[in-house]
């Protein structure tokens, strides 16, 4: 009777401890699951480079940055947050690399190292004037991804025979990247013609422009004092050699020879791989890709990452032969 009893005081005991247990493992498993998507990473030690000197070009100010929290601005400003976590790192690392080759080859700015326009060096924007961006119920994921994307490769440059390079990226490559010399003249090892897939699936990819005979005509006397044209010719609009990755060379409107990077300027076409069509009065400019073309393209980076591609291996997709530091 009394081992009855015993066993009946025990069963007790265990229905009502159970829960206690049971809710303290669950607690302590969720603690855990929450330390783990709150990542932390080692911050690098950038010695001199270690604060920025930040040129906002709007009001001439000069601002000083810890270097990895300037970085969480350009990524932000540079890359959609919506992209491959990989993308992102990708291009943190290709910013970083950047940064510290304007910095190293001796800054265009008197008293910056780098200023926040990407016509001149690259996109730059403060935390709070991303969130204001961003949709409200995207703005807390987006920023632990941009600072993600930074902290976990602190530090790291992409360099070659043991230089920073001079890590040049555009938005949309149109399939295949652009030589430097096709642009800027120039040219420089690690950056040769690459080819990327998906990328027609953005965007950037595909655009189309549109100017009247007349437009034309002033546009280019805009830039050509001398300019004439006779729509009546045939070939009064003629693309004359293509770059390697087809891009437009060289082409002749009317009495004028220009290249392809001058017609993209005139106008304002978004890369200087394009075709065009002669329909009555109106000249259209079909445009594949947006950008220069050269070096990494961050929609073939977003594209490659969602093909299973580290940021190590994109990195060394865009840029032959190099290292990551």
């Amino acid at each position: 009777m009394k081992k009855i009893i015993l066993y009946g005081i025990f069963v007790i005991i265990l229905i009502f401890t159970m829960p206690i247990v049971f809710t303290n493992q669950f607690q302590e498993t969720e603690e855990v699951a929450s330390e783990k998507t709150e990542e932390k990473f080692e911050k690098a030690n950038y010695g001199d480079l270690s604060t920025i000197r930040l040129l906002h070009k709007d009001t001439n100010e000069v601002e000083e940055i810890e270097f990895d929290t300037y970085l969480y601005g350009v990524v932000s400003a540079e890359m959609p947050a919506s992209y491959e976590l990989e993308a992102l790192r990708a291009q943190a690392v290709v910013a970083r690399t950047y940064t510290i080759y304007k910095i190293v080859s001796g800054s265009k700015h008197e008293n910056a190292d780098i200023c926040d326009s990407s016509l001149c060096c690259q996109a730059w924007i403060s935390k709070e004037s991303r969130l204001a961006r961003w949709e409200e119920n995207k703005k807390d994921e987006y920023w632990k991804k941009i600072v993600n994307a930074v902290d976990s490769t602190s530090g790291r440059y992409v360099s070659y025979q043991g230089q920073p390079i001079n890590a040049f990226f555009h938005s949309n490559s149109g399939g295949i990247t652009e030589l430097p010399v096709n642009v800027w003249g120039g040219s420089y090892p690690y950056l040769q013609v690459v080819a990327t897939s998906g990328e027609e699936d953005y965007t950037g990819y595909r655009s189309e422009v549109e100017v009247s005979k007349d437009e034309l005509i002033q546009k280019m006397l805009e830039k050509y004092s001398n300019f004439q044209i006779n729509f009546e010719e045939v070939n009064c609009i003629q693309i004359l050699d293509l770059t390697e990755s087809g891009r437009v060379k060289t082409m002749k409107i009317g009495n004028v020879s220009l290249s392809g990077v001058e017609a993209r300027a005139i106008f304002g076409l978004k890369s200087a791989k394009f075709g065009f069509e002669i329909n009555g009065d109106v000249i259209k400019f079909i445009v594949t890709g947006y950008g220069h073309g050269v070096g990494m393209s961050q929609t073939g980076a977003d594209s490659l990452a969602k093909q299973g591609l580290t940021y190590e291996e994109i990195v060394k997709h865009y840029y032959r032969d190099v290292e990551i530091k």
